[in-house]
């Protein structure tokens, strides 16, 4: 098991190299930058899929000084949960021809990777959270293990766009039904009378009874959506990473198109549920296999 020696310097040399890349980047030629503000999250924005999403788009100097606070917002302060993960979507073109900052950003990288690599160790997820908040207090995990992504080839084109994140349990044919079983005891007298909605969830059942008994069944329950960065070369050619933080493109060029990312809206997003093919779609279950 990890040391509290070892997980605080593991943690301090990457703090360093974080705040290193930022000096960095103040002293080096940027292009231009973007940050695309979101609104602040609660603990229970985390669990369910938002309709609307605005983003407030920052460019110049108040970007810039946006995207370094992304870099290094690590820690709870007055987020008042380590669950909650705030994003900084952004992206800062910067000259780098002698590939300083390339080497800089693949150090802090590294840095990332090993200390999600000694926390991982860790047997168990008790053991895991005192372990690590013993050695840094308020340190949000996930946050230290986000990757700082770039690119220094020239990509035809770096837009931006939102993802679905979902929730997903499997569950065999008996314990669907004893979900159904259990839900047809809950209704809202203000939306559905208890006869009705116990005749919806029967029809419901008869469904799932027909399927056989190895059947594997899964709910993908939409959650929360983020940020993404696409990079295109080709048609083929292309790929996607997280926007979570700003994306640095290095040595950028004026062919390569430059996208923003704009307010997102649950009914711009969400017309292809429309085509899918659920079991049961008001609890998103899946029919995976017979």
């Amino acid at each position: 098991m990890a040391s509290k020696f070892e997980l605080r310097s593991n943690f301090d040399y990457l703090s360093e190299q974080i705040n290193l890349l930022c000096e960095d980047l103040r002293i080096a030629e940027v292009v231009n930058c973007n940050y695309f503000q979101l609104p602040d999250v609660t603990q229970e924005d985390e669990k369910k899929a938002p309709d609307y999403i605005q983003v407030n788009s920052l460019s110049g100097s108040d970007a810039f000084e946006k995207c370094l606070t992304g870099y290094k917002d690590l820690f709870v302060g007055e987020k008042k949960s380590s669950k909650i993960l705030t994003r900084h979507p952004g992206l800062i073109s910067v000259n780098d021809f002698e590939g300083k900052l390339k080497a800089r950003l693949l150090e802090v990288n590294k840095a990332k990777d090993n200390l999600k690599e000694l926390i991982l160790k860790i047997s168990s997820n008790d053991a895991r959270f005192e372990a690590v908040h013993n050695a840094i207090p308020n340190l949000i995990t996930l946050a230290a293990y986000r990757k700082i992504h770039f690119e220094d080839a020239i990509p035809y084109s770096v837009r931006f766009t939102w993802m679905k994140k979902h929730s997903t349990t499997t569950l065999s044919k008996k314990q669907a039904l004893e979900m159904l079983h259990k839900s047809s005891g809950y209704s809202n007298p203000r939306v559905i009378d208890q006869q009705s909605w116990q005749q919806i969830v029967e029809s419901e059942k008869i469904r799932v009874s027909s399927l056989s008994e190895k059947s594997k069944l899964r709910i993908k329950r939409p959650t929360r959506v983020t940020p993404e960065v696409n990079i295109r070369f080709t048609a083929k050619n292309r790929y996607h990473v997280s926007g979570a933080l700003p994306f640095i493109l290095l040595n950028p060029q004026k062919e390569t198109k430059v996208g923003t990312l704009t307010s997102y809206s649950a009914k711009n997003i969400d017309v292809r549920k429309k085509d899918y093919s659920y079991l049961i779609e008001r609890i998103y279950l899946e029919n995976l296999q017979d």
